[in-house]
């Protein structure tokens, strides 16, 4: 995976680093953490200086979750019902869920947006119902950039302090993601088996 990475970062510079974060967080085939820090490599080396990295870097993660907030503000709100109803079982919701989400989003949204930057799972899932119970766009934006400033802050300069050892994360992330994953999905499954309206609690009469 590091190859072609760097492949692109060479050969795209900071517009190679934008576009690997906006599709990181679009559709993610390679990690964040991989892609800030080789740039913070190349900053070490004197081939890129930290303002302009992370100034892409933070514009392409920023886009990237703008996307995906965009699709959860078109579907809307008032669309999601008849989905819930129909298949809300797949997803393990009702809609008295969804309309607790929408009351989190409308007092906590942007903490909720800034905090969940820094969880690898759920950066970028983030961004679809902050769209679909109409978080501001400017909010949005302004909360998604600073968390995203602050993580590619960090991983950035552990590019530099590690150097040319940093390319020895592509043995450990690629194995922690899958497990991540994989972790997910078993939760997942155990909790469709398990799950059961909370309308089916009650005896019938």
């Amino acid at each position: 995976m590091t190859d072609w990475v760097l492949r692109l970062i060479d050969a795209g510079g900071y517009w190679g680093i934008f576009l690997l974060m906006v599709l990181e967080n679009v559709f993610p085939p390679v990690p964040s953490e991989l892609i800030m820090g080789i740039g913070g490599i190349r900053v070490g080396q004197g081939r890129m200086t930290m303002e302009w990295l992370l100034l892409a870097g933070t514009l392409g993660t920023t886009v990237g979750n703008y996307f995906w907030y965009l699709v959860g503000h078109i579907l809307g709100f008032e669309r999601l019902k008849p989905l819930v109803d129909r298949y809300g079982r797949w997803a393990t919701l009702e809609w008295k869920d969804v309309e607790a989400l929408d009351r989190l989003f409308g007092k906590y949204g942007q903490i909720v947006v800034f905090v969940f930057r820094f969880l690898p799972a759920f950066r970028t899932m983030v961004s679809l119902p902050a769209g679909l119970f109409r978080m501001g766009h400017v909010r949005f934006l302004l909360w998604t950039a600073a968390g995203a400033l602050i993580w590619n802050v960090i991983l950035a300069y552990a590019g530099v302090l590690l150097g040319r050892n940093f390319h020895d994360i592509d043995k450990y992330v690629g194995p922690a993601a899958t497990a991540c994953i994989v972790g997910a999905v078993l939760i997942y499954v155990w909790r469709l088996a398990t799950w059961t309206p909370r309308g089916s609690d009650s005896p019938e009469h």
